[in-house]
């Protein structure tokens, strides 16, 4: 019992300094860590709905939507759900705001086009369940003010005739995206990533979104015991309130951490490599021109470097991996000694589209 409340304790403390157990955030911001795509038992999930609220209390989420199927309700025999708001309501109640944020949503279940897509910040989801029109649902979302997503456009199911796992625009999605109907895309979903989901978010300015879809037990299917997790979309926003949180995803203010790739625009994710990694001089080695600097990741994902500059190191290759909450040392002979010096890298574990990954320089001034 004590150690739960001193689980508890720790967690509040993190959520009320405004800040990520998993990065830092530049300066005047915050990043939240959300799971936007759950399911339990009042669809086709495995667990209560207070259980999706403590996965993520012990895991230091700072967000979760509980996006139940509206159109597919498996369990209806044994649990009746005349109130589609309801595993909401019950995860809602089982938590103090402070310690975790949950949104109300739904999951807009319909054959390809358009699919399957989530709609939170939503007022009542049993207003969206409309039969007939496919688009619908969507449309009523959208009336009640929701943030809505097109979920996994990359599955590879049989009964929805996409079976190359290729992400593509069918013309209702482009019709949905011209309109301002559908805001983001899941680049992420379960273990499947899609470099071509990336793309079409890029290319449509939609916002970039990482998500467990999680049916089961997360410590089961994302084998958190032994240090994994599940895909999470950070949303960088000003301060922790559900306004705040609702216009950053609109503004696509987002970045996704999935497996050991982070994942998102450039313009969002290069200051949270910056904000991320540090480079520190501890000047040249007595007389020689061999520089020692100090390397460090402040973040909870593992960082691959490749080195772009001129200069070689004396006892690393051009590759280097920088573990989690860690630092080490290198040398780089740079032939004369310099006052300043510029790193220029590819950070390979962190894509900003279509085959691309992030370059970006480290400046510093040498003791």
């Amino acid at each position: 019992m004590k150690i739960k409340y001193l689980f508890l304790f720790i967690s509040f403390t993190l959520f009320s300094q405004n800040t990520s157990k998993f990065f830092e955030a530049p300066d005047g911001l915050l990043l939240l860590g959300a799971d936007l795509h759950t399911h339990t038992v009042f669809s086709d999930g495995m667990v209560w709905p207070t259980i999706r609220a403590q996965e993520a209390l012990r895991e230091s989420i700072e967000i979760i939507a509980i996006t139940d199927h509206l159109e597919y309700q498996p369990k209806k025999e044994d649990i009746p759900n005349p109130d589609l708001n309801r595993s909401y309501v019950i995860a809602k109640k089982s938590v103090d705001e402070k310690d975790l944020i949950i949104l109300k949503g739904s999951e807009i279940t319909r054959h390809m086009p358009p699919g399957h897509f989530n709609a939170i910040f939503i007022n009542d989801a049993n207003k969206l369940l409309i039969e007939g029109d496919s688009l619908a649902g969507i449309i009523e979302a959208n009336n009640q003010g929701a943030f809505v997503f097109w979920n996994h456009p990359h599955w590879t199911s049989k009964s929805e005739g996409r079976m190359d796992g290729i992400a593509k625009l069918d013309p209702v999605h482009e019709e949905l995206i011209s309109n301002n109907l559908v805001h983001g895309l899941e680049v992420a979903n379960e273990d499947t990533y899609s470099e071509e989901a990336l793309e079409i978010a890029i290319n449509n300015n939609l916002t970039v979104l990482g998500n467990s879809d999680i049916h089961g037990l997360i410590d089961w299917d994302f084998d958190i015991p032994n240090g994994g997790h599940r895909p999470l979309t950070f949303v960088i926003t000003k301060d922790n309130s559900q306004n705040s949180i609702k216009e950053s995803l609109f503004k696509g203010h987002t970045f996704v951490w999935f497996k050991d790739l982070l994942i998102g625009k450039e313009e969002n994710i290069k200051p949270i490599i910056e904000s991320n990694i540090k480079f520190k001089s501890n000047g040249y080695i007595g007389e020689t021109t061999v520089l020692e600097l100090e390397v460090s990741n402040l973040s909870s994902v593992p960082i691959s470097l490749e080195y772009q500059g001129e200069y070689t190191f004396h006892k690393n290759s051009k590759f280097l991996k920088i573990l989690p909450n860690s630092s080490f040392k290198i040398q780089i002979k740079t032939i004369s000694k310099v006052e300043t010096i510029s790193l220029p890298f590819n950070i390979l574990n962190v894509v900003t589209g279509l085959r691309k990954s992030l370059s970006l320089d480290f400046d510093l001034k040498i003791q």
